[in-house]
């Protein structure tokens, strides 16, 4: 039996051997190439690449099984950056004698999760594959009785090389800067091509854990959390002048200097300053002081959390850049517009190049209180239904609520203040409630806070009031 839960919002993921086996892995391959099939016929190639985790080939072997009953060709990209997954979208390949473009891929990856999890993150002709079409593929599995036998047969494709020329021509007037950093690939996967591309630019780098090791033997490989920085932090307090991190499939960058860390809104306000009249794209957890700043100059855009919505609003409006919080970066200014941390290491060195003073810039923005995500523990049936009643709430709030000047349901509920702004948003992956406040005085993000809170309480009491 297939378990409906392995189905999310932006990918399919899972514990291997209990929810991804033998059996859901080939149903997945066999229902996603059916998708493919009848869209490219016999011009059908998927290329799969995989993370580090040590069940990742096995899983490969099953999707590949999946792929082929649907009629399609399987191209093995073998071990890969999920940045390089998706580069391969773009390049041209030799098979049997043909010159092909893959039309859609998979990487397997568990990403952040824990050593026991992996999952698919899925592209269909160049745009992702996710929310809607995920769960009716998943609906379709489950109502399936389709036997899979086993046939992984595959064409191997050397996506890595081509990757490595494409980021070293791109960048090659950085070579040989002199700028000592430090690199921490956590044991994922940024190292199938990152020190080869630094030791070909001759760049003064030094490297923690590069080594691809799906156990993660030094830390948890999510540079979004604090505590897993904590030996490129240390390594700062020496010669290093910056140091990047990079997640378990290495499509999330932490950037950090002597003084900061630089979350994925700080970036985008710094790389929005080399680009003439920019539009830029940001998640509604950003800073305000990026939407701010980024309208002074060009367009900035609030969408949704979530690197497959925004990767598609990246496209619709065709903008320049695309940031999540979470280190997510997207490049549609010289690049082809996915998620990609290797790619954004470089386009950050070469701010440095270009003699940006990362610290000045960042110590001269408008002064902001802001708090971590902040998650709210609720259930999955109940999390959309408390965003709902918190915004009926927000219509006539308590006397003593703060002042609202506007409320921006683009995703949950982000209620502007004058000093600042609280944002309530039900997680598509977790059952969960995530929370952000910032304000330009310490102590009214305190009060947004527990004013944003008594209100999530008031409409857990009534959802609980009408379903008992």
């Amino acid at each position: 039996m297939v378990n409906k839960s392995i189905f999310r919002e932006y990918d399919i993921r899972g514990i291997v051997g209990e929810e991804l086996n033998s059996e859901s892995v080939k149903l997945i391959g066999y229902f996603l190439g059916q998708k493919v099939y009848e869209k490219f016929k016999d011009e059908s190639y998927v290329a799969i690449g995989y993370d580090a985790r040590t069940h990742s080939p096995e899983l490969f072997s099953y999707l590949a099984s999946g792929f082929n009953k649907a009629g399609c060709t399987v191209l093995n990209m073998d071990m890969v950056a999920t940045g390089v997954n998706y580069f391969g979208n773009y390049q041209t390949f030799q098979i049997e004698g043909k010159t092909i473009q893959p039309n859609a891929s998979v990487m397997i990856t568990g990403s952040h999760n824990p050593s026991n999890y992996n999952g698919f993150k899925i592209t269909i002709d160049k745009k992702p594959f996710f929310g809607e079409d995920i769960y009716a593929l998943g609906d379709e599995i489950i109502a399936s009785n389709v036997i899979i036998e086993d046939n992984d047969k595959n064409h191997k494709i050397d996506v890595k090389s081509l990757y490595i020329d494409y980021i070293v021509k791109e960048f090659s007037h950085l070579k040989a800067m002199p700028q000592k950093f430090m690199i921490d690939c956590g044991n994922g996967v940024a190292d199938t091509v990152l020190t080869t591309i630094l030791d070909k630019l001759e760049l003064n780098y030094d490297g923690l854990f590069c080594e691809p090791d799906g156990n993660f033997p030094n830390h948890h490989p999510d540079p979004s959390d604090e505590k897993n920085l904590k030996d490129i932090i240390k390594a700062l307090e020496g010669d290093y002048e910056y140091g990047f991190a990079y997640d378990g499939d290495a499509d999330r960058i932490a950037f950090l200097t002597k003084k900061h860390n630089v979350k994925g809104d700080i970036m985008a306000i710094l790389f929005a300053k080399t680009m003439d009249n920019p539009t830029i794209v940001g998640e509604v957890k950003c800073t305000q002081v990026m939407y701010d700043l980024i309208n002074e100059s060009g367009t900035a855009i609030m969408y949704k959390t979530g690197h497959s919505n925004l990767k598609v609003k990246l496209k619709e409006v065709n903008a320049d850049l695309a940031a999540e919080v979470s280190g997510h970066i997207f490049f549609n200014d010289r690049y082809f517009g996915f998620d990609d941390a290797i790619y954004a290491t470089f386009r950050l060195l070469e701010l440095i190049y270009n003699k940006m003073d990362i610290d000045k810039e960042i110590d001269a923005l408008p002064k902001t209180f802001s708090t971590e995500e902040i998650k709210v523990e609720t259930t999955e049936e109940e999390k959309f239904l408390l965003i709902d009643k918190l915004k009926k709430l927000l219509e006539d709030p308590p006397a003593d609520f703060p002042k609202i000047v506007d409320i921006i349901d683009v995703d949950g509920v982000r209620v502007i203040f004058n000093q600042g702004w609280g944002l309530v948003r039900a997680s598509n992956t977790t059952p969960v409630l995530v929370t952000r406040f910032e304000s330009t005085i310490e102590e009214n993000a305190k009060l947004y806070e527990e004013k944003l809170n008594n209100l999530i309480a008031m409409a857990k009491h009534e959802l609980s009031s009408t379903t008992n």
